[in-house]
This record gives C-alpha cells, sequence and structure tokens, in this order.
C-alpha cells in the first residue's frame, strides 16, 4: 500500500465516509427502533470491524471493515449525548455529556502512544496496531447488553409507561419517582403536540426529550 498513496488514503477515510453517512439518518431511526438497540448495535459494529480487520485477506474486505468502525462511530457520536441527555439528572448532566468527549480525546492519546511503541518493533503489524480495537469493542458490548436500560424519554414517548417508571426507578435509585414520570409524560405531550399538532418543521421532526 506503500506504493498505492490513494488507496491508503480511502482506507483511512473510509471510516470517516461510514460515521458521516449513518449520523444523517441516525436520530430518525433510534426514535423508531429505541435508543439502546441503536446503540447495542454501534457496538457490534465496532467489534466486527476489529475483528475483520484482523482477517482482512485483501484491502477490499479492509476497506469493508473501515466503513463499518465507521457505522459504529457515527452512532455512538449521535445517539451518546442524546442518550445521556435524555437520561441522566439535571444536576449531573453536563458533566456526564463531557465524559465522551474526554474519553475520546484520551483514547487518541493512548492510540498515538500505542502506534509509535509498535513501529518501533522488528515486524510492526498493522493487523495488531487496528485489531486492538476488539478491546474496548467488547467491554462497550458488554455494558450495552448487560447494564444499560432504555431511555424513559423514549419509553413514554412509544406510551411504555410502566416500563419508564421502572427505568427511572432504576436509574434514580428510589421506588417514589411519581414526580419525574409526571414531568416526563408532561413534556412528551407538549412536545407531541408543538411539533405534530402545531406542524412545526412539516409535522415531521423530533425534538430530543431531555430528562429533569
Amino acid at each position: 500500500m506503500q506504493s498505492q498513496p490513494a488507496v491508503e488514503g480511502l482506507i483511512v477515510a473510509m471510516s470517516i465516509i461510514g460515521g458521516t453517512t449513518i449520523t444523517t439518518f441516525s436520530g430518525t431511526v433510534s426514535d423508531i427502533f429505541g435508543r439502546r438497540p441503536m446503540l447495542i448495535m454501534s457496538s457490534i459494529l465496532y467489534f466486527l470491524s476489529s475483528i475483520i480487520i484482523l482477517w482482512a485477506p485483501n484491502v477490499y474486505v479492509l476497506l469493508l471493515a473501515r466503513l463499518l468502525d465507521g457505522f459504529g462511530v457515527g452512532l455512538a457520536v449521535t445517539l451518546v449525548p442524546l442518550y445521556i441527555s435524555e437520561t441522566a439528572p439535571s444536576e449531573m448532566r453536563g458533566q456526564l455529556n463531557t465524559l465522551p468527549q474526554f474519553m475520546g480525546s484520551g483514547g487518541m492519546f493512548l492510540s498515538y502512544c500505542m502506534v509509535f511503541f509498535m513501529s518501533m518493533m522488528d515486524s510492526p503489524s498493522w493487523r495488531l496496531m487496528l485489531g486492538t480495537l476488539s478491546i474496548p469493542a467488547v467491554i462497550y458490548l458488554a455494558l450495552t447488553l448487560f447494564f444499560l436500560p432504555e431511555s424513559p424519554r423514549w419509553l413514554v414517548s412509544k406510551g411504555k409507561m410502566i416500563e419508564a417508571k421502572q427505568v427511572l426507578q432504576r436509574l434514580r435509585g428510589r421506588e417514589d419517582v411519581s414526580g419525574l414520570f409526571i414531568i416526563k409524560l408532561a413534556f412528551s405531550v407538549e412536545l407531541f403536540y408543538f411539533f405534530h399538532v402545531v406542524g412545526i418543521f412539516g409535522g415531521k421532526s423530533k425534538a430530543p426529550m431531555i430528562c429533569r
């Protein structure tokens, strides 16, 4: 690939292309299927892309893996701030929303350090460099599968009141969440009226429901 700079550039760009493409409709899809399933899909794409990179027999498969990686990145970048805004208490929402930015910057710094030290090996392997993505991908997948509840805002918007109340009780750590539940329900009804009955933005757009 060193003799084909165009192909090398395309391999790097495929992740950006995938991320840019999927962010154009990830919000709409998450409104239909929910925040949690789409975040699980993001983690699966992360993990799948890392496995394909380790196995890739040719440059075309490598391009596909980088595209899948971009899809996973695009979903996470779009939906993680939305999910935090819909689930976190107001007093710590800002702190939690800065955490993904901090972790992303820290991850890039660590990856640069890792690539630097691996490049000093006698026979550096690009497969190993890119394949290490599978380690955080497995952690991400485990967290989304076993610990991540659905957004209570999304549940309320779909009329799943009992499930929304159970999620609120789990997130807040107390049984009495009636005040929060009423606020969410009233806010959801207000949003529905504003965007669908009044017809703002053509009657089809939706705003993210912010948890109080």
